[in-house]
């Protein structure tokens, strides 16, 4: 089982719509940290996909993103509505030494940055990486 999704055959757990909306969240959240005003709607899918790699659940993140005003679709662009948040890098981004594979390019680590937002953390990335899935640098 894996983003909140049953697999073929299991049994329905009551976790999963938990585990689903935790991660629906976690990803809104990051939508509205981006600090890129527009976007190929590919690299949003990248960003999202650090969060969850289920078709179903990342047509559900950009239709509420749409719903609650957070971005706009038009021809294959995602336009971000910002309302003044980003990543403050010196309290949201924490670094922390280990062995870690980058969420976003799967690259090893020996230090992996994770994003603090209140409704989870995002992580382990490496520290270009990090800066991408914001949108601070592309």
């Amino acid at each position: 089982m894996t983003d909140g999704d049953p697999g073929a055959g299991e049994p329905p757990n009551e976790a999963v719509p938990q585990r689903r909306a935790a991660k629906r969240d976690l990803a809104l959240t990051l939508i509205e940290h981006l600090e890129a005003d527009e976007l190929p709607l590919s690299a949003v899918i990248d960003r999202i996909e650090t969060v969850t790699t289920s078709p179903s659940l990342t047509r559900e993140i950009l239709d509420t993103a749409e719903k609650r005003g957070l971005i706009e679709r038009e021809e294959g662009r995602i336009r971000v509505r910002r309302g003044g948040s980003f990543v403050r890098f010196e309290q949201q981004v924490v670094a922390r030494d280990g062995e870690f594979t980058c969420q976003r390019c799967g690259a090893g680590l020996s230090t992996g940055h994770f994003i603090s937002f209140e409704t989870g953390e995002l992580g382990p990335f490496g520290s270009d990486c990090v800066r991408k899935v914001v949108g601070r640098d592309d």
